[in-house]
């Protein structure tokens, strides 16, 4: 019984959109405009200790459109998950922390954005997919925040 005990674990309790928002401060006017916008995607992620064994992981968007020097609409979201995760060494845990958690999260956040958007009237606009891998070696090399097209 003991070995099992040390038996690694790993289980994703909850998933949840933590915060979302939805500013078009130039509304109508943008309306009216024939071109598209341009999109600017930054992502990001956190992590942190709730208990022993039970970790809250979030990935952050937000998206800024813009049609020429105006603000068509800007979403910033926030989605979140509760894991449980036990017996894990910690060179193992961190790259589970900062790319498995993340890439279970991301696709709730990608739709629930999407959704967002379409409430609003807004073009569709989906979320590209992220390589939380690279994400991740570009955090421990230092890198900025990385921006996604």
């Amino acid at each position: 019984m003991p070995e099992q005990a040390q038996q690694p674990t790993f289980d994703l309790r909850r998933v949840y959109l933590k915060d979302a928002s939805l500013e078009m401060p130039n509304a109508p006017a943008v309306f009216l405009e024939n071109e598209a916008p341009q999109v600017a995607v930054e992502v990001s992620t956190e992590n942190r200790q709730l208990d022993s064994d039970a970790y809250e992981v979030e990935v952050s968007v937000t998206l800024t459109a813009r049609l020429n020097d105006k603000v068509f609409f800007l979403v910033e979201a926030k989605q979140a998950g509760i894991f449980e995760i036990s017996n894990l060494p910690e060179d193992q845990l961190q790259p589970v922390l900062h790319i498995v958690c993340p890439s279970m999260l991301y696709p709730y956040l990608r739709a629930n954005v999407a959704d967002l958007l379409t409430r609003a009237t807004l073009p569709p606009l989906h979320l590209t997919e992220v390589n939380f891998e690279q994400f991740y070696q570009d955090k421990i090399a230092g890198a900025a925040t990385p921006t996604v097209q």
